[in-house]
Formats: C-alpha cells, structure tokens, sequence
C-alpha cells in the first residue's frame, strides 16, 4: 500500500511538472508568434521601400508631388512632429496614466530603441550615398527623421496599448504626418521614409522582445521622483521634478 502511494504522489508531481513545461512551452509560443505577427508590418514597409528605391515610379511621385505643392514649398512640421511621442509619454506619465513599464525603464527602453534604429539608419546612409530630392545632399536613404519618429510612436505604443489605446496608437498620426512632409519638403523620396518607419518600428519591437537590461532601474522603488521633456524650437532639455 505505502509504494501505491509513493508511485502515485510520484506520477502525480511528474504530470504538474510536465503540465507548467507544457504551459511555459505555450507561453514562449505565443510570445514568438506575437513578435512574427508584429514583425510583418515593418517588413512590408521595408520591402515595399526597397523595391521602390531608385524606381522611376518614385521619381514620377516626388515630380507630381512637388508639382501639386510648388517648387518652393516648405513647412517645417516634420521637424517638430518626430518629438511629439516623447511629450505624449511623458506628460501622461506626469498625469499618472496607467503605463505598462516604470518611468525609468520607459526611457531605458526608448534611449535603447532609438540608439539602435539611429545607427542603422545612419550606417545606410553613409553606404548607399543615395542623393536628396531637393540635391542638398548624398544620405537620403533612409530617412533619419522618420525612423526617429517611428521609433518614438512604438515607444509610446508599447507602453500604453492596454491601458489607453487611443494616446498609445496617437504617436503613430505624428510619426506619419513626419514621414509625409520629408517627402512634401522634397527632402526625401517614398522609399526612404518607407525603410525609415520600418526599421523604427522594428527595431523597437525586438527591444520590448528581448527587454535588454530589465532588472536595471535606480529609481523603481521611489514612485516620487519624475524626468519631464520640454521641446521647443530653440532648445531640448529635461526637468527634473519631485513629489513630497
């Protein structure tokens, strides 16, 4: 009678182990299908932009573009709108919106994003020596400003999906507006904001993935202490702020 006991204590601690390895197996699944699932609009918008790099169906795009606008045409949105996500997260932090990470790590994870997607874009830039619309210049391939602004939209993304999807999803309409002006300001071609969005929304995927650096936050234990972005056209610079 004791070894039916044992044997059936045994199968029964060996069936709840294999249960949470098959849960934890489930789990990481869905996680990998998550991120393949995330991953496809990125990849479109980079193909997309590589198929259509140097095509004649660009060059009729940027001539009818700048035709409908005037060849003197600028509006420097683009160069204010790529920040606005920043503000968003931030200024919702202030407000105490509910957010899925901490602060600290919101930032850890933008600043990691944002290094990231800059260097890839940048690197390109200095190896295809594609030459700006307007003739400014040879680094129009990817466009910096739009990778920057998507990376930024992702950031915000990610942190407030679940608790307020409208300010989470609002990043992306800045992020695009940018997009839409680099080739309106005739500073870059479809292709070039098209890779820049997806490797911005990429590259953040793969950080909020792999979540480099996660048990690392100073200031987790101390909810009073907050850093506050002000942006404006002559300056960009942090507050520091401290609740008593």
């Amino acid at each position: 009678m004791k070894y039916i006991f044992i044997l059936i204590f045994s199968l029964s601690i060996f069936n709840l182990q294999a249960q949470q390895t098959a849960d934890r197996d489930s789990d990481s699944l869905k996680t990998k299908y998550h991120l393949i699932k995330s991953a496809a609009l990125p990849f479109s918008l980079i193909t997309a932009g590589l198929f259509t790099n140097n095509s004649q169906f660009e060059k009729d795009l940027q001539s009818s573009i700048r035709a409908k606008v005037g060849n003197n045409f600028q509006f420097k949105i683009d160069d204010h709108f790529q920040y606005v996500p920043i503000v968003e997260m931030y200024l919702a932090d202030v407000l105490q919106v509910e957010a899925k990470n901490h602060w600290f790590d919101q930032t850890k994870y933008l600043l990691i994003s944002n290094v990231i997607s800059t260097a890839i874009t940048q690197g390109l830039k200095r190896i295809t020596l594609k030459t700006r619309p307007d003739l400014s210049s040879e680094h129009s391939f990817p466009s910096g400003h739009t990778t920057f602004s998507f990376t930024n939209a992702s950031v915000l993304m990610h942190e407030f999906k679940d608790s307020a999807p409208v300010l989470a999803y609002s990043g992306y309409f800045f992020s695009s507006t940018t997009a839409a002006f680099r080739v309106i300001n005739d500073r870059h071609w479809i292709s070039d904001v098209l890779v820049g969005a997806g490797i911005g929304i990429l590259v953040t995927e793969l950080v909020y993935y792999f979540e480099p650096l996660e048990n690392f936050n100073p200031f987790k234990k101390n909810e009073n202490i907050n850093f506050v972005p002000m942006i404006d056209q002559n300056s960009k610079r942090f507050y520091f702020s401290y609740t008593f």
